[in-house]
């Protein structure tokens, strides 16, 4: 087989580890090609295991740039959300990005509050299963450092997600319940679908209008979308895959779209992660 069917095949979970570290599909998309051109300069008959081979470029690749994309992330207007992985149905099944729950939108957002160093031991070992010797070598650390920084980002998720991870079922009646709510303009509705400690963060970089500040509580966050619902979006929603799982997409009355996030615990949501930078959402399709 040669290099570059080799390539190819590995290129779908490449591109998964890299959009992992990254939260941004543009920049996995750039890391996964620099790779392909360092395996064309080094020649894949010289390396004996290339899935370790690769596994370990992209990693370090997609590690620097975290690096460097952290200072540009504090400048940012307002919260940074990573880009959504969005399925409208429309698009060319050959153009899609497959994901499966283990890169969920909510486990990204999560992801971001780690360092560059932990995010990367995080994701190479507990969910690509990357020994920590070969994690090591990504981020230039001992194996027992690679299990402590792991062990550190292992913690916070856990802090941070909720107890028992929702059933798809779970996840979907949820998010229909939140979606016929706003249809309705149902204020109690909205309360009863919502956990009392509910976020709403919303990610506009400047390009769109969005809060600056995430919003807490149920009956706040209700009532704000009850407003937004009679002012500045359509009261329908249009369902979506969003990584791997149930998210909805709204339109808004200044043009731009709002893709919505969730989080659910125990049949309520508990985050709303809402993506309304046009630059993060110029890759959805919404029609033929």
């Amino acid at each position: 087989m040669t290099a570059a069917r080799r390539f190819a095949r590995a290129r779908p979970r490449l591109l998964r580890l890299a959009y992992s570290q990254l939260g941004d599909l543009g920049e996995a998309e750039d890391v996964v090609q620099e790779a392909w051109l360092r395996l064309e300069r080094t020649g894949a008959e010289s390396i004996d295991d290339l899935d370790a081979w690769l596994t370990t470029v992209v990693g370090r690749l997609a590690l620097d740039t975290l690096r460097s994309a952290r200072a540009r992330r504090e400048e940012y207007v307002g919260p940074w959300l990573p880009e959504p992985v969005v399925s409208t149905g429309a698009e060319d099944p050959a153009d899609r990005v497959t994901l499966d729950e283990s890169v969920s939108y909510a486990l990204l957002v999560l992801l971001e509050q780690l360092s560059p160093a932990e995010r990367t031991a995080f994701v190479l070992h507990d969910v690509f299963d990357g020994p920590f010797g070969e994690v090591g070598e990504v981020v230039g650390r001992t194996p027992e450092a690679v299990r402590q920084l792991a062990s550190r980002a292992r913690r916070h998720v856990a802090h941070q997600r909720p107890r028992f991870e929702a059933s798809p079922d779970e996840h979907d009646r949820a998010v229909r319940a939140f979606a016929q709510a706003i249809a309705e303009g149902d204020l109690d509705g909205l309360v009863a679908v919502l956990d009392p400690d509910v976020v709403w963060t919303a990610d506009g970089g400047g390009r769109a209008i969005a809060s600056r500040k995430p919003l807490h509580g149920a009956y706040r966050v209700a009532r704000a979308w009850v407003a937004l619902r009679r002012k500045a979006i359509e009261p329908t929603a249009t369902p979506i895959e969003l990584n791997g799982r149930l998210g909805l997409m709204l339109a808004g009355a200044d043009g731009n779209r709002s893709v919505l996030s969730f989080m659910v615990d125990e049949g309520r949501i508990t985050r709303i992660d809402v993506v309304r930078n046009p630059a993060k959402l110029r890759r959805i399709q919404t029609g033929p």
